[in-house]
């Protein structure tokens, strides 16, 4: 079992789907979670009570993290009120769906900002944290096939995830030698609040019993969780600016 204890996990978008799951799946492992949201406080703090009642400390920090200040504001927090931070979760995304044809420059900025940018405001901001770590400090970024594949309404959501992707490596070489892994967790379909707004999710999610090669099995927030919970791992302080696919071999055929 891997152990994360006496670690500190910063998850961003914390509060549902993914980012849920994650900070589940870490607390369960030992680690103190701080769970960062913009919206959905509700939510966040149900996520830090149930963290809390398995014996590990929560935080819930609300900021936008498209935002440098906001970024800032956080990491602060961190310093002052925790003063460690061992693993950073960039999991909040956003973009909307819809055509690239009706799309404006503030819908484009939008999604680069949040999808993109706030992996390297968040990296910057947290790397002297990340530089203490006992062992290899640890920087996970979520991303999605629309990374490389053509998806309906998806074109905003997806080029930034391809801007996330590159970017993850090239933060790979300004921080590997600095005691910090930075990886990326390509995600295939998995049922959340916002992938149920893809237009013709239903048809979908039934396709994606033909795809995936894991029989009835089909992929669970969890999964995505213990991928990234290996990265965080010191299993995997040889595993440096990767994009590890989890999506039951979906991909892998027409």
């Amino acid at each position: 079992m891997i152990d994360l204890t006496d670690r500190v996990a910063l998850i961003t978008g914390g509060s549902r789907g993914i980012g849920r799951a994650c900070a589940m799946r870490f607390a369960e492992a030992g680690a103190d979670i701080i769970i960062n949201y913009v919206s959905s406080k509700s939510a966040a703090v149900e996520v830090a009570e149930q963290i809390e009642a398995r014996g590990r400390r929560a935080y819930v920090i609300k900021a936008d993290v498209s935002e440098e200040d906001d970024v800032a504001s956080m990491m602060d927090f961190v310093q002052d009120n925790i003063g460690q931070l061992d693993v950073l979760i960039s999991n909040a995304a956003t973009g909307g769906f819809r055509p690239l044809l009706s799309a404006n420059p503030r819908h484009f900025h939008n999604a680069m900002n949040i999808n993109a940018l706030a992996l390297v405001l968040l990296v910057q901001r947290s790397i002297p944290l990340l530089e203490q770590s006992t062992g290899r400090g640890k920087v996970i970024a979520i991303s999605s096939h629309g990374a490389e594949m053509a998806l309906p309404w998806y074109g905003l959501i997806g080029g930034s995830k391809a801007a996330l992707e590159s970017l993850a490596r090239h933060l790979t070489l300004e921080v590997g030698d600095r005691g910090v892994n930075v990886n990326v967790v390509k995600a295939g379909l998995v049922e959340t609040d916002s992938t149920r707004m893809i237009p013709d999710s239903d048809v979908m999610f039934e396709r994606r019993r033909e795809k995936t090669m894991m029989g009835d099995r089909m992929l669970m927030a969890d999964d995505v969780a213990n991928a990234c919970l290996f990265l965080a791992s010191p299993l995997s302080d040889m595993v440096q600016g990767e994009t590890l696919i989890v999506d039951g071999g979906a991909a892998v055929h027409i």
